[in-house]
């Protein structure tokens, strides 16, 4: 049955393992020497859209019946590159691609080529370019259950104040039931951004997703540290990014200064986290762990934000060149308390951040 899953995925058939535990269970039922009650069953658990029989009924006599049949012929991938404006300081705008609704085969495209390359070797121009493609990346925010219930046809609450009111209108009897349930809403997300000298390459890009994440909706704190802490929530705020940008750094006085990460979370601790600000938040930070010094306050001022939060992330951009090994005593000191540890070092590893940011669903899970 788990080969047969696969089988139906090759030709484009939905199946994940909870309908193959559905067809195992309907299967148990059944008798198995009966061909009948097999197919139905399967098509009963597996099948869920009418376009989809036509492939499963194929996949089902090529695979328990033996039946030959030929693959359909696959038509290759093709990627449309299209063109997109961005805005110049000047307010000129300038078409970022060579042409719009350009096809071009799979593999190989600009973007593409800056999807994989280092920050740290990016121009001005193409920081520019993959701007919108870091933004469109922020849209993925960790989600919790709200407290709040709201109306859902499919709920399981009944809505007693929805359905007193609509008996009014048949005498008092609970004609028409009403239900709630609780919705899905964005868990809060602090990103503490290092700015010190042996960042800066990697800096800039990533106060851009920074930025992004801050315009995706409520709940996101953004801080940066050097050889102290900063809050940059109210100046990465706006449309403009490159205004943010320029905001944030005026406001950042130890911008590509020393590090002091043990000081930096001290503070964040002392201030924030007693404001309960990290309670229950995925709690971002983005650093080399460049501190030689102070691993012990490190170490404690780690143990005490992952005591508060839901999920510690830690982003490193060194991590993402093969020859990497986390010998800094900062990052040694860190990495007990991180539940995940990721490269930052070009667009691909962002749009991985984005998946493990977007899949975090229990607490401290790795």
């Amino acid at each position: 049955m788990v080969t047969f899953g696969r089988v139906l995925r090759e030709v484009g058939l939905e199946v994940g393992p909870g309908r193959i535990s559905d067809a195992m269970t309907g299967l148990d039922a059944i008798d198995l020497g009966r061909r009948d009650d097999v197919y139905w069953t399967l098509r009963q658990t597996l099948v869920s859209r009418a376009d989809d029989i036509d492939a499963f009924d194929r996949a089902f006599a090529a695979w328990f019946l033996r039946a030959p049949e030929l693959a359909p012929p696959r038509t290759p991938r093709v990627e449309r590159v299209r063109a997109t404006k961005v805005s110049s300081r000047d307010g000129a705008e300038e078409t970022a691609a060579a042409a719009e609704d350009d096809e071009r085969q799979a593999g190989w495209s600009a973007q593409e080529l800056l999807r994989e390359k280092d920050f740290s070797e990016l121009t001005d121009e193409e920081l520019t370019r993959i701007r919108r493609l870091i933004a469109e990346l922020a849209s993925a925010r960790p989600q919790r259950r709200s407290r709040r219930l709201r109306r859902n046809p499919n709920g399981t609450t009944l809505d007693l104040r929805r359905l007193v009111r609509a008996s009014l209108a048949t005498g008092g009897d609970p004609v028409e039931r009403a239900f709630r349930s609780r919705v899905e809403t964005h868990r809060k997300l602090i990103v503490l951004c290092d700015v010190s000298g042996s960042m800066e390459p990697y800096s800039r890009a990533i106060l851009l997703f920074v930025h992004a994440l801050l315009e995706s909706g409520r709940g996101v704190e953004a801080f940066a540290f050097g050889t102290r802490l900063t809050r940059l929530t109210e100046e990465l705020h706006g449309v403009d990014p490159e205004q943010a940008l320029e905001e944030a750094s005026r406001r950042v006085v130890d911008w590509s200064g020393g590090t002091r990460i043990g000081a930096s979370l001290k503070a964040f601790n002392d201030l924030w986290g007693r404001r309960a600000l990290s309670r229950g938040a995925v709690v971002v930070i983005v650093s080399d762990g460049w501190e030689r010094d102070d691993t012990a306050t490190v170490a404690r001022e780690m143990a005490r934000l992952a005591r508060c939060a839901y999920s510690v992330v830690w982003v490193n951009p060194l991590k993402g060149h093969p020859d990497y090994e986390p010998l800094a005593g900062g990052m040694r000191a860190a990495l007990p308390f991180v539940d995940r540890f990721v490269p930052g070092h070009n667009l691909s590893s962002l749009e991985d951040l984005a998946g493990v940011l977007a899949g975090i669903e229990r607490r401290h899970a790795a």
